[in-house]
């Protein structure tokens, strides 16, 4: 744990906001949240606790969903694709202000690091549950913020960040920089616009490749370039900042395990930091936060190779895998949130505290892991999550709903803390062998063999651990006699187009031709 001078440290005070106006307080009694699925959820459990009223701003695609079920009010902001409905910052606020909702949540993903939104609900009134609109903007830009920690002195991968965006001088930049080059958009992450260039040959292929996603994913076609650390593992520091302008991290998050630059499993604490790593980057982060009059919860991004690490981007947001940290360290980051954006206190108790213990998250997927991840939609059948202490269960889907191709297919996360990393992963084996799930495919055999990999033991694997290991799909599991025998029973009392539990994914889903292999009753599915 970082000393107290490092650990929390009071913002600058020439900061986007009046040190006057930090100590406001701002009453809400009615929250809308502007996102779906599991993230709904857990905002929707916090201002029940809080006694503050939630609404619900959905796409039509969202009715059948569990927010939906949960929240007090309901408001359809749009039809099913993002961009007429969750990406739409005039609707979001339309909705919000059609109901008087006090204060807006902008949870993760979709518009919740848009500066221009943020903006929005302040002119509209509207409490935006985060930072202000000028801390999103600095930091939350690739090639601001790392101008920032420049200034600082925190180390920096060899990049480019130019404005001159023409295809030929991002060639030349990557020449220089030296390959592999990794090409990343500057107005957003999520692995979308990002592709990396091994050779001199592919340089002007991907570079326009990533250009025109970064185009279609945040309407910016900038890019820059970094150099690509082939073996480094990507260590990320919770960081947060009260209403009275003291930031503090709350210690570091392991995510090596990725899949085309999109998380699978987290973990906190890591098991790759010396004491000494973790001071100096803590140090790092919070510095770096306290250049601006930044408020709420954000996570700072690091590469980490051969004992040294660089600073990669800051993510202005919560995070999907907040809840590892919440685990260790005790605390509530929704709850923090809503408490800063009404100008109260929050985690003050936590500047001093050390992390307990550890705690693995699992992004639970409708996909089928036998065909290399491919989505998996359907309604779903039976849902049993195995209760227990140290397991939790984060989740925007119950049965009988239907997980659509409209949006991203994570079902749940499974969360487990044990004492010790080791006990961790074996609780976590355990929570995964003894989920069910019917009416969809799941990338439940994809964790249990990640989780059981030597290099995910040990706490070795990089960023290239899943590309390394797991690039192929896997073998399909073998029928027996008995498994057979079971499944032609099951399917003779819930023939398929029935309602029967489960079988509505057979007649849905269209993922083989062979109706054997999507059928949700596969023995093996649930314990490899």
């Amino acid at each position: 744990m970082l000393k107290t001078p490092t650990h929390a440290h009071k913002q600058n005070q020439n900061s986007d906001q009046p040190q006057s106006q930090l100590q406001k307080i701002k009453s809400i009694k009615r929250l809308a949240i502007a996102n779906r699925g599991e993230v709904a959820v857990r905002i929707i459990h916090a201002c029940q606790e809080m006694g503050i009223e939630t609404v619900l701003l959905h796409s039509e695609a969202d009715v059948h969903t569990r927010a939906y079920r949960m929240s007090d009010l309901k408001v359809q902001v749009g039809p099913s694709p993002t961009a007429e409905s969750y990406l739409s910052i005039e609707r979001m606020i339309q909705g919000a202000l059609s109901v008087q909702a006090d204060a807006l949540h902008p949870g993760f993903g979709f518009l919740s690091e848009n500066a221009d939104f943020a903006e929005a609900c302040e002119k509209a009134g509207i409490i935006f549950v985060g930072p202000s609109p000028q801390s999103i903007r600095t930091l939350g830009d690739k090639v601001l913020s790392k101008e920032i920690a420049t200034r600082l002195k925190i180390p920096l991968v060899p990049c480019y960040e130019g404005e001159l965006q023409d295809i030929k001088v991002l060639v030349r930049e990557a020449e220089k920089i030296g390959f592999p080059v990794i090409v990343k958009a500057a107005a957003g992450g999520g692995g979308r616009g990002m592709k990396v260039i091994h050779q001199p040959k592919e340089a002007v292929s991907l570079i326009e490749s990533a250009q025109r996603e970064a185009m279609a994913a945040f309407g910016s076609s900038k890019v820059f370039l970094e150099k690509y650390l082939d073996n480094a593992k990507h260590i990320e520091f919770q960081i947060f900042a009260n209403a009275s302008g003291q930031v503090q991290h709350l210690n570091e998050r392991e995510c090596s395990v990725q899949r085309r630059h999109q998380k699978i499993i987290e973990e906190a604490p890591s098991p790759s930091l010396t004491p000494a790593l973790r001071e100096a980057m803590g140090d790092a982060s919070v510095r770096l936060v306290a250049q601006v009059g930044y408020r709420g919860a954000g996570t700072v991004e690091f590469l980490l190779q051969s004992g040294q690490f660089y600073f990669m981007e800051m993510n202005t947001r919560l995070q999907v895998e907040h809840p590892v940290t919440e685990m260790v360290m005790g605390v509530d980051l929704v709850k923090a949130q809503i408490l800063t954006a009404q100008g109260l206190p929050a985690l003050e108790s936590a500047v001093n505290r050390s992390p307990r213990g550890h705690s693995i998250e699992c992004r639970l997927y409708a996909e089928n892991p036998y065909q290399g991840g491919v989505p998996s939609t359907g309604r779903l059948g039976m849902i049993h999550w195995p209760e227990a202490f140290g397991r939790r269960f984060e989740y925007g889907f119950e049965e009988g709903d239907e997980v659509t191709p409209y949006y991203d297919s994570m079902i749940a996360k499974l969360i487990v803390w044990d004492e010790t990393r080791s006990s961790a992963i074996h609780k976590m084996l355990k929570v995964l062998d003894e989920s069910v799930i019917f009416g969809v495919h799941t990338n439940i055999p994809l964790l249990r063999q990640i989780l059981s990999h030597p290099e995910f033991i040990d706490g070795s694997m990089t960023t290239r651990f899943f590309e390394k290991n797991f690039s192929q799909s896997l073998e399909a599991p073998v029928i027996t006699p008995e498994i057979q025998i079971f499944i032609d029973s099951v399917r003779k009392r819930h023939p398929i187009g029935s309602q029967g539990m489960g079988s509505t994914s057979l007649s849905s889903a269209s993922e083989n031709s062979s109706a054997l292999s999507i059928s949700p009753w596969e023995g093996p599915w649930r314990v490899l």
